[in-house]
């Protein structure tokens, strides 16, 4: 049975939400002849066989699901034993993971943005709040940062989760990336970390490697090892449409001064080329970046950026986002300047993630979270996060993911 239980849905307060319970009573038109007529009442529910049951309630978003378990025995077991009945329910959005870290391990709130609410959520097999992470298709994949080794994959929404065989390296790399897919039809599951490390007392050159693991084969490859020269890792890669894209530093050297600072580089995952070279087919990033989040949107490569100044390029004057279209990028939006501001001028000032055509912005320094819809080219705050700021120096961050009932591990 799935370690799904109705109290983790519970609204986190109410008065945050601004949500009304409406208590729904039957209405007779001759009252005088309900107890004669009494007999002739039959409840839907028993009437109505499992798998319309099931269509039914795969109709609802993920929350009103899970709380449906609770109405009675029969409808408990459909939703925690049927895991099948659910791969055609309706698609849901993203959802945002905003946590918090104390000495019992990670909690926080999920923001569910079909009903505009945030749920007081414990997120499974994380005990500190110093991991990263990449999602796909209801999984979400994660790696310690003190030993980036240790991997993680789970399903947020059932708790299952599991930890994969360790990771080829080192614990530790001076930039270390995770990347991760999954194919919506089989479930299966690719893994990638891409790893930098300066080579010894070559400040201009740093090694790069592409780990891979599949889950078909419950094993690592390491398709690719090479040298970037004037470049380093990050930690920004994400996998679309069978390629690996990394977003690439430069180091100040062999680089001229108009020349943008950030790269992006890719790698095809299917061919996997053993001998190539990564800058030579490198794309420039479509203006000076202070910072830049990639996430894989619909198999569309999306990149959030924070641009700088002209003639300050490490001061932030705003956001903006970009798709990737036959190795050019067309801007699809600007954050207005009334979002923007709050944001801080420095430049690595904020989270972003997405999945779908929902795009999640967030500020290190507020947990205030900022949505836009690539679909209506809108942006909305969401509803008032629960969680506060306690301290000056409190920092925020969180990732997206979509919630789903049918993948298992």
């Amino acid at each position: 049975m799935l370690a799904m239980g109705s109290g983790e849905w519970e609204l986190y307060p109410s008065s945050c939400i601004g949500s009304q319970v409406i208590e729904y009573r039957p209405v007779s038109e001759d009252s005088d002849n309900d107890d004669q007529n009494g007999d002739m009442a039959v409840s839907l529910d028993a009437v109505l066989p499992d798998d319309l049951l099931e269509k039914v309630l795969s109709f609802l978003p993920v929350a009103s699901i899970i709380r449906s378990g609770s109405v009675c025995k029969r409808w408990h077991e459909i939703v925690h034993a049927q895991r099948h009945a659910w791969s055609k329910m309706v698609p849901q959005k993203p959802w945002y993971f905003m946590f918090t870290c104390s000495e019992d391990g990670v909690s926080g709130f999920a923001y569910d943005p079909s009903l505009r609410k945030w749920y007081r959520f414990d997120f499974p097999c994380i005990e500190k709040s110093n991991w990263s992470t990449s999602s796909s298709a209801g999984l979400v994949c994660l790696m310690d940062s003190e030993n980036r080794r240790r991997i993680l994959v789970c399903n947020p929404i059932t708790k299952d989760w599991k930890r994969l065989l360790d990771a080829p390296g080192g614990k530790t790399a001076d930039y270390s990336a995770l990347a991760f897919s999954v194919d919506r039809s089989s479930h299966h599951y690719t893994v990638a970390v891409a790893r930098s490390n300066q080579v010894p007392s070559e400040y201009y050159q740093w090694e790069f490697t592409i780990h891979l693991y599949e889950s078909v084969s419950g094993s690592w490859v390491t398709p690719f090892t090479g040298v970037l020269l004037g470049w380093r890792g990050g930690d920004e890669c994400v996998i679309c449409d069978g390629v690996l894209y990394y977003l690439v530093y430069s180091t100040g050297v062999l680089v001229n001064n108009n020349e943008h600072r950030h790269c992006l580089v890719m790698y095809d995952l299917t061919a996997r080329p053993n001998h190539t070279s990564l800058m030579s087919m490198a794309i420039p990033v479509p203006c000076a970046l202070t910072c830049g989040r990639l996430m894989n949107l619909s198999e569309k490569l999306v990149l959030v950026g924070g641009i700088g100044k002209q003639d300050r390029p490490g001061i932030i004057k705003g956001i903006g986002i970009w798709e990737l279209h036959n190795k050019e990028w067309r801007e699809v939006a600007r954050m207005p300047h009334k979002f923007f501001q709050g944001f801080g001028e420095f430049d690595d000032v904020f989270a972003s993630c997405g999945a779908d055509d929902l795009i999640y912005i967030q500020s290190y320094g507020s947990p205030a979270l900022l949505t836009f819809e690539i679909n209506h080219k809108s942006w909305k705050w969401s509803v008032k996060s629960p969680v506060s700021k306690r301290f000056p120096l409190h920092l925020f961050t969180g990732f997206s993911f979509e919630p789903r009932l049918d993948i298992a591990l």
